[in-house]
């Protein structure tokens, strides 16, 4: 499909919390090219967040419209589930969780969140370190971010 868009995303972070890094790749008709960050100290869940937020912000300063079908694969079934199903009734609840505990990581769940109002993403879920090239591949860019010590990103 020509006007499909996918993107893996990853993140990492060593210590939990510790120096963090994040990773996205994006498959856009013929071209493949990555993006990559880190934080000085986050936790591992902060960074799996981090990498569709800055994914779909790179989109969204690109002007890319919602005539674009986007898929965003990652292998964190907390960032999948709160973002398709938990968020709702978060929301409902006052950004309290079903423990009736506040909700961790609530800004960037919010910011996540506001992002995919437009343009819809469809998510995937890969099973992590089973094999996936692109799956490997991000995991590889997020963890040498976190690292300190980044490999050199496809741009093509």
């Amino acid at each position: 499909m020509n006007n499909k868009i996918t993107i893996y995303t990853d993140g990492a972070a060593k210590g939990n919390p510790g120096r963090a890094g994040w990773a996205a790749i994006f498959f856009i008709k013929d071209k493949i090219f990555e993006i990559g960050g880190f934080l000085p100290h986050a936790t591992n869940n902060q960074m799996e967040l981090t990498a569709p937020i800055e994914a779909l912000k790179y989109l969204s300063k690109r002007h890319f419209d919602t005539n674009h079908q986007v898929e965003i694969v990652s292998d964190s079934k907390y960032v999948i589930l709160g973002i398709t199903e938990w968020i709702k009734n978060w929301q409902r609840n006052n950004w309290r969780n079903a423990a009736k505990k506040p909700v961790l990581n609530r800004e960037l769940w919010e910011e996540l969140h506001e992002l995919t109002q437009e343009l819809k993403p469809k998510w995937t879920h890969v099973e992590g370190h089973n094999g996936d090239k692109w799956n490997e591949r991000a995991d590889e860019i997020a963890v040498s971010f976190a690292e300190g010590n980044p490999v050199e990103l496809k741009n093509n």
